[in-house]
């Protein structure tokens, strides 16, 4: 799962610097760009505030997180609604009753129903599949403005029947006499009743997320101590960006029936003395993976407004960013953009647990494995941490499966706008040893 990061991030031959700052962002003397390419931009992004599952958000569904963030969205640009040709939206796991969430939620949040809308499922890299879907409706010319956004509803998950339960209660329905109605319903034993519960699990190997990350950590050599500091950093990092108000793609959201919510409610800072008295989550007694250095089960949405530079100008719109290269996992998205690890600014990884970034940053450092896995002759090398997610990160934000590409790719344009810096990196594993990364470059202010 977790290693699919490792192939967003060898570095090619080491590149000169190819920003001139002075102070803040100014003028770049290179870019990405490339003749007879198009140019597409992030205008903007936001989101709504991300929430433990089964908190304020409990009585809601997917499609109303969705169309939440897709208002907020119209509200922050102040888009016609007309000017949109397509929306795309990333889940996880469905509610069955608004299977395509991107059309509900589009026609609630009061788009028209010419817009086409459709939704992708890439588990935690579902709203980055939105995104580079939206891209390459762009670069192909099919469109100048696209929504792509993502959402996840943990808080009221389907929870199914048995299929013996399933099969008797089909069969009910078919069924046209009394009698073999009575029939049917007789053969009801107790175990019909015992439901399929969801899990965070691969199908294929029946393996949980929690599980895999304490293999990788404990094969990499992590050890809790480290995980539960680079947990304790970042809710510390996530809480300090709150308090200064640089998490600005959250928008405030009224929930019907309660308060209006307008910050995430995840980030909690404790100590490690703290944090140490938990116990294993997965690997039971002696794994090192526990609810505090874990992402939470959250309810949240996103969404991005994505155009071609030339419509986005025409509408009088300052792009934040530009969307360069972009890569699922076997390929190398600095070598294809031409860069060098010490060319990027600004990093945001996904933190689905802290054994799976700390597993990654060993590998990274390794010589071993640079020659052994990725081809090299020596190691990739790490990320500086004075430039690795700082802001927070999904073990403090949350983790809405669905949601997190789009708040990954909307915080590297705003932390480049803030920094100065011209590159960024995104990164993200998924289930299904699937990962995903993108090159984004700041807009010239």
């Amino acid at each position: 799962m977790a290693s699919m990061l490792l192939n967003t991030v060898r570095s090619c031959s080491t590149s000169p610097s190819w920003a001139m700052r002075i102070g803040k962002l100014t003028t770049f003397l290179f870019t990405l760009a490339r003749p007879g390419v198009k140019n597409i931009v992030l205008v903007e992004g936001v989101r709504t505030p991300f929430l433990l599952s089964g908190t304020t958000y409990a009585d809601l569904m997917p499609h109303d997180l969705a169309r939440a963030a897709l208002q907020g969205l119209l509200h922050r640009t102040g888009l016609p609604k007309d000017a949109v040709d397509y929306i795309i939206y990333g889940t996880v796991i469905q509610e069955v009753k608004t299977s395509n969430v991107a059309r509900e939620a589009a026609l609630g949040a009061g788009f028209s129903d010419k817009i086409p809308a459709h939704t992708v499922t890439m588990a935690c890299i579902s709203s980055n599949q939105a995104m580079t879907s939206a891209v390459g409706l762009i670069a192909a010319g099919q469109c100048d403005a696209v929504v792509a956004g993502g959402v996840e509803f943990m808080s009221d998950v389907p929870i199914r029947h048995s299929r013996k339960m399933r099969k008797t209660m089909l069969s009910l329905n078919k069924a046209k006499t009394l009698g073999q109605r009575l029939s049917l319903i007789g053969s009801i034993r107790l175990a019909h009743l015992s439901p399929e519960l969801p899990a965070v699990a691969e199908f294929s190997t029946a393996e949980t997320m929690g599980h895999s990350a304490d293999r990788l950590a404990a094969a990499f050599g992590v050890s809790r101590v480290e995980q539960d500091e680079f947990a304790l950093r970042s809710h510390t990092l996530a809480k300090k960006a709150q308090d200064a108000g640089l998490l600005q793609d959250v928008i405030s959201f009224k929930v019907p029936g309660r308060d209006i919510v307008s910050k995430d409610n995840g980030i909690r800072p404790s100590s490690m003395e703290q944090m140490g008295k938990l116990k294993a989550a997965f690997v039971k007694p002696h794994g090192t993976v526990t609810a505090a250095n874990s992402s939470f089960l959250t309810d949240g949405a996103s969404a991005v407004l994505v155009m071609s530079e030339e419509k986005a100008l025409a509408m009088g719109y300052k792009p934040k960013a530009y969307l360069r290269d972009f890569v699922y996992y076997h390929m190398n998205v600095l070598e294809r953009a031409g860069l060098s690890m010490s060319d990027i600014d600004v990093f945001e990884f996904h933190e689905a647990f802290a054994g799976q970034i700390m597993a990654n940053l060993k590998a990274m450092d390794s010589d071993w494995f640079g020659q052994t896995y990725l081809g090299r002759k020596s190691k990739v090398g790490t990320p500086p941490m004075e430039k690795f997610n700082l802001w927070g990160g999904s073990l403090s934000l949350g983790h809405p499966f669905g949601a997190t590409g789009c708040r990954l790719v909307t915080t590297v344009a705003h932390r480049l706008q803030k920094e100065g810096g011209q590159y960024g990196l995104v990164a993200a594993c998924a289930a299904g040893g699937q990962g995903h990364a993108m090159v984004i470059e700041a807009y010239p202010q």
